[in-house]
């Protein structure tokens, strides 16, 4: 088994980094997906042309409700509704609430929701996304800044008018240096990305973002560039034209799909086998994850999904479609469900003609090195092994990626002996969101030791950002295990290929099963 003892935390590089950054974006976004999704229904049903706004025929029996929830002058009252407020103010307070509180616990989400308040005020009429997830994050830290020289040192019972004085007067300063300096800033930088944005979409050059979208995505970014930049900019635009096409150039299951469709009728080993499963979670599931390991496997077939990504982005562009919300997960439920009412032909067909590109693009890939593929597999054993190494051939050079990868898919005989020295009570399965793949893979290992009759281990799922150290064993895939090792470093970290389908997972229940043998 790949596993790795406490160790001092490694760098990881530029990679890492860039992860590191992704997450901490996406980490102020994800917590609150279900008040986007919820804001995203009073969207679809009560704007002027939703399914039951004012304009909408079906809604022509009650107007005046429509017109009140959606936001409308009745009986010369004028009645903001519940679009405009949820968007322009409680969404950002709860963004820079969530990424105040990552910093400095709940007094920094506290004083960044404050702040936050003095950037939406000082930018009327402006989405405050990103300056929410500036002005929260922000605060917290100069809290925690403010507080540090005595902090361990008030009186017994000062304590609690100490840290409300301190937590207000830095609400009050960075409130008024939001209002007054940061708000000006973002609102044109807001402005000038969604000119960036509008350019791209009338000159219909928007697709090429599929070019750096999708690998990325199987770099473990999908869900800093999903939520940490699509959907600021993507809300924004459903505030103006009750539809956004941004929702789906990440989230579109189509290109993961037809990658899949395609290993399943043309590849080969534990790649072909596996491949039904993983289309079932990625599709249906909307678990984008699942498939990001066999593109490392064959790197060409990223080719496939940048192409299908493009085809889904231009089929929207050409139908002007798009949601309501973010669909998340990226399941094709999600995206029906969040379409915009007239954008489900559009949709439905960015989804079906993203996923027959890929298709198309994959299959002739997978065919020219099916035949290398199975000798490779006669000769070595292990089909995912023996397609890293075709891979690093082709390459003409080795990858330290593909590398790790190749360990971990061949395991290690002197693995599966292993006895930790520590007792292993608490396993923490962590993704980069801490939900989706990390939890199904929880739910795997904890039926293992269910069959096994071992009892007293607690196997949960968190986001790496919120490993806290105390975790005995920490199960990663491959390309978030340096980032894991630097936020728990005296754990046990075991890297995974695949967290619905790893041989590990035998092993850490052998290895809990003869740790308690031998107590």
């Amino acid at each position: 088994m790949t596993t790795t003892s406490p160790a001092a935390p490694s760098t990881g590089g530029i990679r890492v980094g860039v992860q590191k950054f992704g997450t901490f974006l996406s980490g102020m976004v994800m917590p609150n997906i279900a008040a986007f999704i919820a804001w995203g229904f009073i969207t679809a049903l009560f704007i002027p042309n939703g399914w039951l706004g004012s304009e909408s025929p079906v809604a022509a029996w009650r107007w005046a409700d429509s017109a009140i929830l959606g936001g409308g002058e009745v009986g010369g009252v004028e009645y903001p509704g519940l679009v405009g407020p949820i968007i322009n103010y409680l969404l950002p307070a709860l963004i820079a609430y969530t990424g105040g509180r990552m910093v400095h616990g709940v007094r920094g989400g506290v004083v960044g929701a404050v702040a936050a308040f003095g950037v939406i005020s000082g930018a009327a009429g402006t989405v405050m996304f990103l300056g929410a997830m500036i002005a929260g994050p922000l605060t917290a830290l100069v809290l925690k800044w403010v507080e540090k020289p005595w902090t361990g040192r008030i009186k017994p019972g000062f304590e609690m008018l100490v840290d409300n004085f301190s937590a207000g007067f830095v609400a009050f300063f960075m409130a008024l240096a939001s209002f007054f300096w940061l708000a000006p800033v973002i609102k044109w930088v807001t402005e000038l990305l969604g000119g960036a944005v509008g350019w791209l979409v009338e000159t219909g050059l928007l697709p090429l973002a599929s070019i750096i979208v999708e690998p990325a995505k199987v770099l473990f970014l999908n869900n800093a560039i999903n939520h940490g930049v699509f959907t600021p900019l993507g809300t924004e635009q459903v505030q103006e034209a009750g539809r956004s096409l941004l929702f789906l150039i990440e989230a579109n299951p189509g290109p993961g799909a037809g990658m899949l469709l395609a290993i399943t009728v043309f590849g080969v080993g534990a790649a072909r086998a596996t491949a039904p499963g993983a289309f079932i979670i990625q599709f249906l599931g909307g678990i984008h994850e699942v498939y990001f390991p066999y593109v490392l496997a064959k790197p060409l077939l990223i080719l496939g999904l940048i192409l299908g990504g493009m085809t889904g982005v231009l089929t929207n562009v050409i139908f002007q479609s798009g949601l309501v919300a973010p669909a998340a997960p990226g399941s094709i439920f999600a995206v029906l469900i969040q379409t915009a009412p007239g954008s489900h032909l559009g949709v439905i067909c960015s989804v079906v003609f993203s996923a027959a590109v890929t298709f198309a693009v994959c299959a002739p890939i997978l065919l020219a090195s099916r035949r290398r593929d199975i000798a490779a597999e006669a000769a070595n054993g292990d089909p995912l092994a023996a397609a890293i190494a075709k891979t690093e051939a082709n390459k003409g050079k080795s990858s330290s990626t593909l590398s790790n990868l190749a360990g971990a898919a061949g395991g290690v005989a002197a693995g599966t002996a292993a006895v930790a020295t520590a007792e292993i009570s608490n396993i923490v399965f962590a993704c980069d969101a801490g939900m989706g793949s990390s939890a199904m893979g929880a739910s795997v290992l904890r039926n293992k030791f269910k069959k096994a009759g071992i009892d007293g281990v607690t196997v949960v799922n968190q986001a790496i950002a919120n490993l806290d150290g105390t975790a005995d064993l920490v199960i990663t895939q491959q390309q978030l295990t340096d980032r894991a090792k630097g936020q728990s470093p005296d754990s046990i970290h075991v890297s995974v290929d695949n967290f619905m389908n790893s041989p590990k997972y035998d092993e850490v229940v052998e290895m809990v099963r003869r740790q308690r043998e031998s107590d």
